[in-house]
């Protein structure tokens, strides 16, 4: 079973049912594969939602996508990879966001996972696993 963690921007194409990540994301679960978010995304689209003018409705479809999401806790064994990263980046002279770093805490403490992320930042995370599902690809054809 793959695990696939959802990074805040795919998340929102997810939740708007844009650029065929929705549909992939349900084909993914349709294989028995897992896809989630982590706690620091989910404090990203509340924000989000709370800050919009149509809050009620885009917290009602964050609870709807939150519901079929596994969700990943931030736990003592993410703080510690959370540290490792920063320090493995800092080393590289890479500087990536704090929500990022804990992001990629998340999926290299649960294993056997791959982000799906628009941000390029991700990939400069050693022993990361990055995928962009709002890519074109031959099998979905183009991106709306």
């Amino acid at each position: 079973m793959k695990r696939y963690l959802l990074d805040t921007g795919i998340a929102g194409l997810y939740i708007d049912r844009k650029r065929g990540v929705y549909e992939r994301a349900r084909a993914e679960l349709a294989r028995g594969n897992r896809v989630g978010i982590g706690a620091p995304v989910l404090a990203e689209l509340a924000y989000r939602a709370e800050g919009s003018p149509h809050r009620d409705r885009n917290m009602q479809r964050l609870e709807l996508a939150l519901a079929t999401w596994k969700l990943w806790l931030v736990t003592e064994d993410v703080a510690y990879e959370y540290g490792r990263i920063a320090i493995e980046l800092r080393h590289t002279g890479r500087v990536i966001g704090q929500n990022d770093m804990m992001i990629a805490g998340i999926a290299r403490t649960i294993g056997n996972c791959i982000v799906v992320t628009m941000d390029g930042d991700l990939a400069f995370v050693p022993g990361l696993a990055c995928e962009n599902w709002a890519e074109p690809n031959e099998d979905k054809g183009p991106a709306e």
